[in-house]
């Protein structure tokens, strides 16, 4: 009698966007050593188009761009990423915009995209839907590598519950569909996902809805509905990083304004007398720093130099997790500081009064954060402006009073103008080398599983802000009217007696602003238990969730953490949602942690397929789920 057919194992993603789909392709790169010739049903759920997701995906306006210039994005592991599964490198966003240029690769669908496409320049900051399209493409790129045993079923469909013993099949249900998808392990790569309000936003909402005001919660900028904001209309906005610059856009260009070049790089905008008028502030009160204008030259600073593994592997030992301010900071600050001054002294000598190797030596001895690290630099470094201030960098308006609001328009005017020039000016290169040491940082920080919020909100700041051009376009806006500063620590509160809104800021003493409507300009924080997700927040009261409400995961593997303290034998996780948050694409040779991240768990994943038992499940458990599909699957061909 022939042998009884052996049941397929099945693997089901949730997420197919952008980690998904680096997770799919380094299953591909993983599978022939791992997996071998073995069979295996990859089921990727996802209501959005894979590769792109729901925060890439094409449908959303054309005015949006990336805050990263072309060639600083990638898809593609290379030899920088220390990986332990084959390196498969390949085309950044720019260089892949090239072989659409050159016939190469075939041209995105969309005819205005593929012309993007064929007009992108290395240092251009793409449109986000030619991004969606560059990762459709790689999408196919990593199904196509799949082995031929792999079989990829598509659901676009939403994952609604998660549920199966922790020695046994998993069962992944979805919505609008009676059975459940089986599983042998489960891979949750969420992305950035929508939350219920917390109870100020609650309470604000319910104030909107008592007293017909507009209330817009935290949430990606392209989802809402921005149609309640009159023209006119004065709009509270509370959050000044790229959620306010999405805002920003979509209601100016996007209404029809413009703008004209003087030939100076000043811009004028020319309302088009739709646009509201948007009184905006923040903790901060200032917008996210400038991306640099310039190239590196020259040697880079050896980075990490004092937060590398072994503190990192310190700070890991330590019972419980760290605190951010007395064991993180100093470490950051010592080693953004190294970066600094390594540039200083190699790029502009002049500035110094000791040489290089006498500075580091002693820079090397002295503690994080001492008084005796400060006299050291202020003794090498003669013009304060050439000296890394960290707490300055990071709150500018901090202990400043302006004497009315024009004089606060004013002071924020001059420091968005100074940060932009600054940051396109090589004289100040160290600016650029204190962005490599935060990179350095953020792989070294990824290892401890979660450093926290204060840490990922100076990271933003530092390193993740808006491109100069928009930047420009904001002074533009601040001197034609339609956007006015509120300031620093900016309070809002709801006034039942007038019925509406009021915004206040210790920047300018007793100023009031009343509004009718109120936007939350930021993403709303990822929170296992307050997740609009139904599977993630339904998994809250089984899993380890830390004080920040991360979904807890292992740092070398991705397995989700019981609250028994437990690593999960076939559920993983990945992303925003979890204390193993890293970007979903980096920059070409950062080393980055997402890409490890990525090929840790597909290595844990394929180990567990291609080693565990599947005894019980009929002829095949992938086999019982497909009959129940009813056309929900769609199964993608390869080559």
């Amino acid at each position: 009698m022939p042998s009884p057919a052996l049941p397929v194992p099945s693997l089901v993603v949730v997420g197919a966007g952008p980690r998904g789909t680096g997770l799919v392709e380094r299953i591909a790169a993983n599978a022939p050593a791992l997996l071998g010739d073995r069979r295996l049903d990859l089921h990727l759920v996802d209501p959005y188009p894979p590769g792109a997701g729901r925060i890439w995906r094409h449908g959303q306006s054309p005015l949006l761009w990336m805050n990263s210039m072309a060639e600083d994005v990638t898809m593609f592991t290379d030899d920088t990423v220390g990986t332990a599964g084959p390196v498969r490198p390949g085309p950044s966003l720019a260089e892949w915009a090239a072989q659409v240029r050159d016939g190469v690769v075939e041209p995105p669908g969309d005819p205005e995209v593929a012309a993007e496409a064929r007009a992108l320049t290395p240092r251009s900051f793409a449109g986000r839907r030619l991004q969606s399209a560059y990762l459709r493409w790689f999408h196919r790129r990593a199904v196509a590598a799949l082995p031929p045993g792999v079989t990829v079923h598509e659901h676009r469909r939403r994952a609604v519950r998660l549920s199966g013993p922790r020695d046994g099949q998993q069962r992944v249900w979805l919505a609008g569909r009676a059975e459940p998808l089986l599983a042998d392990a489960v891979v949750l790569t969420l992305g950035h996902l929508p939350a219920q309000p917390d109870p100020e936003q609650q309470a604000l909402a319910a104030f909107a809805a008592a007293h017909g005001l507009v209330h817009l919660p935290p949430e990606f900028t392209a989802d809402s509905d921005l149609s309640g904001l009159r023209p006119g209309q004065p709009v509270l906005v509370r959050g000044m990083g790229l959620a306010f610059v999405d805002l920003m856009v979509l209601l100016t260009e996007g209404r029809g304004g413009r703008y004209t070049d003087d030939g100076t790089g000043t811009l004028t905008y020319h309302p088009s007398g739709h646009e509201p008028v948007l009184h905006v502030g923040s903790r901060r009160g200032v917008p996210y720093r400038s991306k640099t204008g310039y190239r590196w030259q020259g040697e880079r600073p050896p980075l990490p130099r004092f937060l590398g593994p072994p503190e990192t592997g310190e700070l890991r030992r330590r019972p419980g997790p760290p605190e951010f301010e007395r064991d993180v900071r100093p470490l950051v600050a010592k080693e953004l500081g190294f970066a600094h001054y390594h540039r200083l002294f190699a790029a502009h000598p002049e500035r110094t009064r000791v040489d290089w190797p006498d500075f580091e030596e002693k820079y090397a001895a002295c503690e994080p954060g001492s008084a005796e690290l400060d006299v050291l630099v202020a003794s090498s470094v003669p013009d304060s402006a050439d000296r890394l201030d960290l707490d300055a960098l990071d709150l500018p308006l901090a202990g400043l009073r302006f004497p009315d609001a024009e004089a606060l328009q004013d002071g924020v005017r001059a420091h968005i103008a100074a940060d932009v020039a600054r940051r396109h000016d090589p004289r100040h290169s160290p600016d650029l080398a204190v962005f490599l040491g935060l990179l350095s940082v953020h792989r070294q920080l990824a290892r401890l599983g979660d450093a926290g919020d204060q840490w990922q909100g100076l990271f933003n700041y530092l390193a993740s802000g808006p491109p100069g051009p928009r930047l420009r376009q904001l002074l533009a806006l601040s001197r034609a009217g339609v956007v006015r500063f509120l300031g620093a620590d900016v309070r809002i509160t709801a006034d039942a007696g007038r019925g509406v809104f009021r915004a206040e800021s210790v920047s300018v003493p007793g100023r009031v602003v009343e509004a009718r409507a109120l936007v939350e300009a930021r993403l709303p924080a990822a929170s296992v238990g307050r997740s609009a997700d139904p599977l993630l927040r339904g998994l809250a009261g089984e899993v380890a969730v830390n004080a920040s409400g991360l979904l807890v995961v292992g740092p070398d593997d991705g397995r989700v953490v019981g609250r028994d303290g437990r690593p999960h034998p076939r559920r993983f996780a990945l992303g925003p949602h979890t204390t193993a948050r890293a970007p979903a694409f980096a920059r070409p040779h950062s080393g980055s942690a997402g890409f490890r991240q990525n090929d840790a768990v597909a290595r844990a994943v394929l180990g567990v397929l291609a080693g565990g038992r599947f005894d019980g499940c009929g002829p095949s458990v992938a086999g019982r789920a497909h009959a129940a599909e009813a056309a929900c699957p769609a199964e993608v061909p390869r080559p």
